[in-house]
């Protein structure tokens, strides 16, 4: 055989070699920057040999059951509040393993350009999950709109209002729904990658929005047995690159920011 050969037939044993090892896993995300973001993960993690099969979810739930169930390796879709309160209700057996991003949740609306022009009686949807629920009316209640029970923390639901003076009539809708809503109630409490999904702009759209300092960072998770995997240090190590970072910043300018 010539050294020609030698050298094409090495390589090609090599390259087999890699490809073989590389190791697959499937990773959940929800639609618009969890799943672009992960995209880009998923192009520069191949090149450490780690291949990243990227499924999106339409909603909340079934990323969690589809991780507890084995048939995703790890999701990122989820802050850390609502991670909580699903393995609280649902007895899910995972748990977070690095930060991500924080999508300050916005209120909108197509009637008002403030929430002082709110009139007596406005209607304002918020998302019906317990968690981002909250959320919203933990805005609203720093905004001065509405006064909510001492303590009652992350988990505030219209039944801890204790003074609503504008008679706000909150309309609790799926979060997936918020965005269309729009055109039916004064105003609206929308996550951001329903916001963007829908053409919204968090930073310019919005009438108000949250703190990026809240504790609403979005999280990794994964089984508790993968925990200390090599293929999660690798993915983690990705997601927090100068590359990732970079795109984040340039692509969504203050929309979304990152938590590390």
């Amino acid at each position: 055989m010539r050294l020609t050969q030698l050298v094409l037939a090495a390589g090609l044993i090599a390259g087999l070699t890699v490809s073989a090892s590389a190791e697959s896993i499937k990773v959940g995300v929800t639609p618009g920057e969890h799943a672009e973001i992960m995209d880009l993960v998923k192009e520069l993690a191949a090149k450490k040999g780690l291949d990243i099969e990227v499924i999106e979810f339409s909603d909340y739930v079934v990323p969690n059951q589809a991780l507890a169930d084995g048939e995703l390796d790890a999701n990122s879709f989820q802050h850390q509040p609502y991670l909580d309160a699903q393995i609280e209700a649902r007895g899910f057996d995972i748990v977070s393993v690095a930060q991500t991003i924080n999508t300050p949740m916005g209120i909108y609306s197509h009637k008002v350009k403030s929430l002082d022009e709110l009139e007596d009686g406005a209607s304002v949807a918020i998302p019906n999950d317990p968690t981002n629920g909250g959320r919203a009316l933990l805005i609203l209640a720093d905004k001065g709109l509405i006064t909510l029970k001492d303590g009652v923390g992350l988990k505030a639901s219209p039944l801890d209002i204790t003074a609503n003076p504008k008679n706000i009539d909150f309309k609790e809708l799926d979060a997936a729904q918020l965005p269309r809503s729009l055109e039916d109630v004064d105003a609206a409490a929308i996550n951001t990658n329903y916001a963007l999904e829908a053409g919204l702009n968090p930073v310019e759209d919005a009438i108000t929005r949250e703190s990026e300092k809240s504790p609403y960072f979005n999280v990794i998770a994964v089984r508790p047995e993968d925990k200390d995997a090599p293929w999660l240090k690798t993915l983690i190590e990705t997601y927090h690159s100068p590359e990732v970072k970079s795109f984040i910043e340039s692509e969504y300018k203050g929309s979304v920011v990152t938590a590390w």
